[in-house]
């Protein structure tokens, strides 16, 4: 017993098991919400800067869902795609059914900090390439993802600790993983314990991916 809480009753393979299917959700969703959010992120990007009529309209239309999605709560966001998560996935509950609603929730947030990595970009360098000829395509891949590569890995670093969060409130669907466990236990049965515990690994997750996401921040900063 610590501080008056007793936690000889903790059941530790549930705590592995819950904290392992937070991975998983983590895993997978950060995975997603990259593959979808980069190119998101750079075409807002590309038709934010273009005077073409057709491609303003593009830009406005994209900006619009980004924005939208990203004002909608996570809980609400995550309750109102149940039906499209069914049809997806096959299921609502776990860590599949989570996958999801959590890739739906990030991506637009990181599109938008990919968008402000590349317009920090020197536009001296962007100037550069155009008068050597390069494609627009050559530019976002030698030049404007390399330039951009500490703020794409920081707002990366951001997006998969926002996760973690999003990761807990998935419980309260039956998304499974630490929240789950800390809404079964700690709230809904009063164990204490189970919620100190479900706290403190999220908050060693949370610490260990930043400290990664600094490292390769300060290896990718040009000095």
């Amino acid at each position: 017993m610590v501080f008056g809480i007793d936690f000889s009753e903790v059941n530790w393979s549930e705590v592995s098991q819950a904290s392992l299917d937070t991975l998983n959700m983590l895993g997978f969703s950060v995975l997603f919400t990259f593959i979808i959010g980069l190119p998101l992120g750079v075409l807002l990007f590309l038709s934010g800067k273009s005077s073409h009529w057709a491609v303003k309209v593009m830009y406005s239309l994209l900006s619009l869902i980004v924005n939208v999605l990203r004002s909608v709560p996570f809980v609400i966001l995550m309750i109102a795609i149940l039906p499209f998560t069914k049809v997806l996935i096959g299921t609502t509950i776990g860590v599949k059914g989570a996958i999801p609603a959590l890739v739906i929730a990030a991506a637009p947030f990181f599109a938008r900090l990919v968008e402000t990595s590349l317009r920090e970009v020197d536009r001296g360098v962007i100037e550069a390439a155009q008068a050597m000829g390069a494609s627009t395509w050559q530019i976002v891949r030698k030049v404007l993802l390399p330039e951009a590569m500490p703020g794409l890995i920081a707002g990366t670093t951001i997006t998969a600790v926002t996760l973690i969060s999003y990761t807990a409130m998935s419980g309260l669907v039956g998304g499974g993983g630490l929240g789950d466990l800390a809404i079964r236990y700690g709230y809904q049965r009063y164990e204490t314990s189970v919620m100190i515990i479900a706290i403190a690994v999220m908050i060693v997750m949370v610490q260990i991916l930043q400290w990664i996401g600094d490292r390769f921040v300060r290896r990718y900063t040009r000095k």
